[in-house]
């Protein structure tokens, strides 16, 4: 199986402003999300890039000497599984899954919705990880399975109003829960339905879960 590593987490309060703006070459503004649609985490520079012109964006000027340089980004604390546990987790649900001859992409998020661990298999057409993605972020939305959410969800219009356009509300994701806390979620993508997805993922998560905390 091929290990694309685990994805960087980042803040969405006030505490992630301030060090984005801290962090930013050139005083340029923070990055934004592309779309309402974004992934969490799914942040886009405003250079290098394509404008809506079909020009590359340009970089800032870099400042001259050592002004700028050295200067390392504090550590951010959210709250999730451990990297160790959710690269595990995640390659655990890609190996129940090919062992039943499906080639899936699992993903782990923490508390925030960011990914901790993304693991896509050997002879995936790819981008699976995304949608594994998309199904955490509704099991860690609703604290339950996305196969509950996907039955509870449509028919309770309170429910409903707290989906968001990243999410795909589908069989394929549970929550990762320590005591009685909720600290993220595991989602898989890419078996023959969204029933095998969840199984798989059941099995990262029955992987790990009496080491979480």
């Amino acid at each position: 199986m091929t290990t694309r590593g685990p994805i960087p987490t980042g803040l969405i309060c006030a505490a992630f402003l301030a060090t984005a703006f801290a962090q930013a070459p050139g005083g340029r503004p923070a990055d934004k999300p592309a779309s309402p649609a974004s992934l969490p985490g799914d942040t886009l520079p405003p250079f290098g890039m394509l404008d809506d012109k079909g020009k590359l964006v340009p970089p800032p000027q870099r400042l001259s000497g050592s002004a700028g340089h050295g200067v390392t980004r504090p550590a951010v604390s959210i709250r999730g599984p451990a990297l160790s546990l959710a690269i595990e987790a995640a390659q655990t649900a890609v190996n129940t899954c090919a062992a039943s001859g499906y080639y899936i992409g699992a993903s782990v998020i923490d508390t925030s919705g960011r990914p901790k661990a993304m693991v896509e298999a050997d002879g995936s057409e790819g981008g699976h990880v995304y949608v594994a993605v998309r199904k955490a972020l509704v099991a860690l939305a609703f604290k339950m399975r996305s196969s509950q959410a996907s039955k509870t969800v449509p028919a309770d219009q309170t429910l409903l109003a707290r989906v968001t356009p990243d999410m795909f509300v589908m069989e394929g994701a549970v929550p990762l829960v320590a005591g009685n806390e909720v600290i993220g979620a595991i989602g898989a993508s890419g078996a023959a339905g969204g029933d095998q997805d969840e199984i798989c993922a059941i099995a990262g998560l029955n992987k790990i879960k009496a080491r979480l905390k």
